[in-house]
């Protein structure tokens, strides 16, 4: 990795056009740019014009147009209706549900500590019996990865009677990498002898040290094992909760770390070749 990037951080952008071109399209990648400042500043010109037009509008006598009023949004309620989102209360409500005690005390989050990991809570398709029914009962998707058993766990929760209606568990199911798994998966990184290379680089392009995930921007996505395109230690990917992390400098640049594979599950980072 240091060979790759270092060669001018400076050019880490033009990295970045290495990070950006080959991976930008498959993790979502939006990176800065002068996207938005063609539009602020036609607005500010739209708005000068609108404003030289009023005060001309005024001069010939035309009645000026009051200033516009943007009224508040009104308040979320507890809870929402047919397919309307989940309200942050409906989340909270149907986490603490799903998250029995049996789960609670058996799970192990990214960290190694009691409890699974939140992945995310999604509003429910409703059943197939039920999609002209406008009055469907709302339920919830759940998710949670236990990393004791490297297991996938969602379960379906009834926003109405508030019982669990269904529990679905797999194994080899990777779903996207939630922001505190990046966070470890960065900590990870940073404090491994093969996160030299990144170090490096931000210190070149900040003349800081990197000590902590907080002082980049964080993109990743999952990585499974192909057959013999890693090392034995990355074999099991796919298995395990394995994250390629895309970092950025905060408020800077990019940095190429796309052969480094971090395996949540062995908390281990391995290099592809």
């Amino acid at each position: 990795m240091r060979k790759i990037v270092h060669r001018h951080l400076g050019k880490v952008v033009a990295g970045a056009a290495v990070a950006v071109a080959g991976t930008a399209v498959m993790v979502g990648i939006t990176l800065p740019g002068s996207a938005g400042a063609d539009e602020s500043s036609g607005g500010l010109r739209g708005g000068s014009q609108a404003a030289q037009q009023a005060g001309q509008g005024q001069g010939q006598g035309q009645t000026a147009v009051e200033p516009g009023v943007v009224e508040r949004a009104p308040a979320e309620g507890d809870k929402g209706t047919g397919r309307d989102p989940l309200t942050d209360d409906e989340t909270k409500r149907v986490e603490q549900i799903a998250l029995n005690r049996q789960l609670l005390t058996s799970g192990e989050n990214v960290e190694g500590q009691r409890g699974p990991q939140r992945i995310g809570v999604d509003l429910a398709d409703p059943e197939e019996n039920e999609l002209d029914d406008p009055n469907a009962p709302r339920r919830a998707d759940v998710t949670f990865y236990d990393y004791k058993d490297d297991t996938l766990v969602t379960k379906t929760v009834n926003l109405g009677s508030g019982k669990v209606e269904r529990t679905d568990t797999q194994h080899g199911v990777q779903p996207p990498i939630s922001r505190d798994e990046m966070v470890e998966a960065a900590k990870l990184l940073i404090a491994d002898p093969l996160g030299a290379g990144l170090r490096a680089d931000y210190k070149d392009a900040t003349g800081k040290e990197l000590t902590s995930p907080d002082q980049l921007t964080l993109n990743s996505m999952v990585y499974r094992a192909t057959s013999g395109a890693q090392p034995a230690l990355l074999a099991k990917c796919g298995e395990h909760r394995c994250v390629r992390l895309f970092p950025k400098v905060l408020n800077g640049s990019w940095i190429d770390a796309r052969q480094l594979v971090i395996d949540l599950s062995a908390r281990k980072v391995g290099k592809l070749g």
